[in-house]
């Protein structure tokens, strides 16, 4: 489980005394933390690295922007800082898919479901969501989504 890997991370860098990434560590812990208690009062997921997924999604994508804003307003420092923990968010997260299979997995999750014109992108996103979370970057599988329904 990736929650046992980030625990373990988090041990190894406190014995490494590696502040950077024992900060990054705690952040995501923090996240998850965040996360289970919003859960609480609604339904957990089924799997729970589907969560854990999620959770890094968001986290890389918050770190992402950040360090655009951060070169875009010259503060190389701060925009380093960004790419350290952006570095280690993405040691955790499930391997993206290629363009090539990502397109495939969503021309087979449209034939599963039968899906036959863009009405039916909901139901195709929240199938594509919940199967590869983590996997996809949700905004390009949308577009991709998109072709596959109108062709």
């Amino acid at each position: 489980m990736i929650r046992d890997d980030i625990k373990a991370a988090t041990t190894t860098a406190m014995k490494a005394k590696d502040s950077a990434r024992l900060g990054a560590l705690r952040l995501i812990s923090a996240a998850l933390k965040n996360k289970d208690i919003e859960l609480r009062t609604g339904t957990p997921p089924a799997d729970d690295d589907v969560l854990v997924a999620d959770v890094l999604t968001k986290m890389a994508k918050q770190r992402r922007e950040s360090i655009e804003m951060y070169v875009t307003g010259n503060r190389p420092e701060l925009a380093d800082a960004e790419r350290a923990e952006l570095g280690v968010i993405e040691g955790f997260m499930p391997q993206q898919m290629a363009a090539g299979e990502a397109m495939a997995v969503i021309r087979g999750l449209v034939e599963e479901l039968g899906a036959s014109s863009v009405k039916d992108m909901g139901k195709v996103m929240a199938a594509l969501r919940e199967r590869f979370a983590g996997q996809i970057d949700m905004s390009s599988a949308s577009a991709m989504v998109k072709t596959a329904l109108s062709s």
